[in-house]
């Protein structure tokens, strides 16, 4: 059809030309430019860009650095070693059958396992989980490792961020966390593990990857991703906190990041409120000193992620991090918006989404000048787009940040340095409400401005699409790069308490 069109177009402006008479020689030229497009060589390949490159080209010129840039970040708390390997095939080597699916909010047998497993694995979801049983979870971990293709990777929140962060050679990053010998040797050389942090065995966290349209008995996964669970007491009882507090006053970092608070919900109420109460008073030493992210990962249970979202720890971070599924728990956990569903059926809808990303940030947030709370910024991502909320005169930058997260999940998923436009695809959705209700705009998305921005209150949204790998080589670690490219392109505007 564009042919035509761009024919007739041709066609017109000759005519005109001949018609004024004045370049006769015109019309020739035209017409040996146009007939090409009415009658194409089969051979001849379309000159008009694909979305995907339009979305990629306008990338790269987009996404420039802060006036600003961090230059010592602090992470902690969770560190470890992660197994990779086929989840359906690791599965079958133990000679479980497949099944239904059922959720657990800790495992404590190989059946359980089965049974989260299908769970998530037919919603197409990241899950994590604790299994409560150390000698099960130990001849399960010898499988894994035995297991044919099976990798080892640096893992952990705080670790991944931190190796995502080192790749920028000019920024120093420091690390606490429970780091055995393995995971010492994986770690970039640029990363400053204080002697607190290094014990002598690794954690290890075993990672059941599945592919888009793997089938395993009756169960399809929607799409490709991974279930994690481990036998972490290091990590679930959060022991390095305050090795990672202590360090900061010899560190001196811009900014702190700080993870690994899921583990703890799999130890057990009379642990984890103990635990919670040691981080809440930690964080309190810290927030009036420097803007501190915190990087959330999956929960189940209300009860510990409404202490962490009301009284505890969200109040007292600058920013937070999270996928849909946590986006979601966070809203029922609290009775927030669209609390009501169970979960998100295909791509998560924008307007819901910026719902719940408003109601944070009104209800928890500082979108109050009067408010307490510190949080301001939400980095909110999903497989078919991103979206970043800031509260009005906080942050800056924040268009570049949003894409480039969508940019490395694209060229991480793929495992390139660069976006290839033939592998990857554009799945987010070209127009969408800025609210599930009136009163609520229509807002559109343009693959040559790739960030639509919308606002709401004193909230403002921005929105770009990911461009989705078709064959993605690994997920695991993706959501961390994402909010750690994220925030190397973000810029906090000095206020108090954080003036120079």
């Amino acid at each position: 059809m564009w042919r035509k069109a761009a024919a007739v177009a041709l066609l017109a402006l000759a005519v005109g030309y001949l018609y004024l008479g004045s370049r006769p020689d015109l019309p020739d030229q035209m017409i040996q430019y146009f007939l090409p497009l009415l009658h194409p060589s089969p051979h001849s390949k379309p000159s008009s860009p694909t979305v995907e490159q339009v979305i990629s080209s306008a990338w790269e010129v987009m996404i420039t650095t802060p006036a600003k840039q961090w230059g010592r970040v602090a992470v902690g708390v969770n560190a470890c070693v992660d197994v990779v390997v086929s989840g359906v095939g690791l599965l079958q080597a133990l000679a479980v059958d497949p099944g239904t699916g059922r959720d657990h909010q800790v495992l404590h047998s190989k059946e359980d396992l089965r049974e989260a497993f299908i769970h998530y694995m037919e919603k197409g979801a990241a899950a994590e989980r604790f299994f409560s049983d150390k000698e099960v979870f130990q001849r399960i971990a010898r499988a894994a490792a035995e297991y044919p293709g099976a990798q080892l990777y640096v893992g952990g929140n705080a670790a991944l961020i931190s190796q995502k962060l080192a790749s920028y050679p000019e920024l120093m990053v420091l690390l606490c966390g429970p780091v055995g010998p393995k995971l010492h040797e994986m770690l970039d050389e640029q990363i400053v593990v204080p002697p607190e942090s290094l014990q002598e065995m690794d954690e290890y966290h075993l990672i059941l990857e599945y592919k888009a349209g793997e089938q395993w008995g009756l169960t399809r996964a929607p799409q490709a991703n991974r279930f994690i669970f481990s036998h972490d007491v290091s990590n679930g009882e959060m022991r390095a906190l305050k090795t990672f507090v202590a360090s900061l006053e010899e560190f001196q970092p811009d900014l702190v990041v700080l993870s690994g608070l899921h583990m703890m919900e799999g130890q057990g109420r009379h642990i984890w409120d103990d635990k919670l109460k040691e981080a809440v008073a930690s964080i309190s030493d810290v927030r009036n000193q420097v803007p501190i992210h915190l990087e959330l990962a999956s929960m189940t249970d209300k009860d510990y992620m409404n202490r962490v979202m009301q009284e505890q720890v969200i109040p007292m971070v600058c920013s937070i991090g999270l996928n849909e599924q946590e986006l979601l728990f966070l809203s029922q956990a609290g009775s927030g918006p669209h609390s009501e569903m169970t979960s998100w059926k295909g791509i998560p809808d924008v307007g819901r989404v910026s719902d719940i990303l408003l109601w944070i940030l009104e209800t928890h947030g500082h979108s109050d000048p009067e408010a307490e709370a510190d949080l301001t910024r939400i980095h909110f991502h999903t497989l078919a787009y991103h979206v970043m909320a800031t509260v009005n005169g906080h942050w800056d930058n924040q268009p570049a940040a949003v894409m480039a997260g969508a940019r490395v999940a694209s060229t991480q998923a793929c495992g390139l340095q660069t976006v290839d436009v033939n592998k990857v695809v554009l799945k987010a959705p070209l127009e969408f409400y800025s609210s599930n209700h009136e009163p609520r705009e229509i807002l559109t998305l343009n693959p040559g401005d790739p960030v639509t921005v919308w606002h709401r209150g004193n909230v403002t949204f921005y929105l770009t699409p990911v461009l989705v790998c078709k064959e993605p080589l690994r997920t695991v670690g993706l959501g961390d790069a994402i909010s750690a490219e994220g925030l190397l392109y973000s810029e906090i505007r000095p206020q108090q308490p954080f003036l120079d």
